[in-house]
């Protein structure tokens, strides 16, 4: 067996959640974006303490895959750095 990190498994994604109840984004990081919502919402445990009051979510942008977390999270200030309708709107990232 190998120790070396799985393509398939081991990318990064930046994500884009808009609130169903206010006029609000998030944006975080994450290697399963599907599972993440889950967690916002209240189905599993986990999510952000800052995304309760905004229940429910939805996911409005997927961007990446990313090869390293570090590069996701690169991504993720550039997208935190655009307001609301920029984050929503924006085309593929650069």
């Amino acid at each position: 067996m190998s120790d070396a990190p799985d393509p398939a498994t081991d990318v990064w994604f930046v994500y884009v959640l808009e609130s169903l109840a206010r006029p609000v984004t998030y944006v975080g990081i994450t290697k399963d974006v599907d599972a993440r919502l889950l967690q916002h919402n209240g189905e599993r445990p986990g999510g952000a303490r800052s995304t309760r009051a905004a229940r429910p979510w939805r996911v409005a942008r997927r961007l990446g895959p990313f090869a390293s977390r570090g590069r996701a999270q690169e991504e993720e200030h550039r997208v935190k750095s655009l307001g609301r309708e920029a984050r929503l709107d924006e085309g593929e990232p650069a």
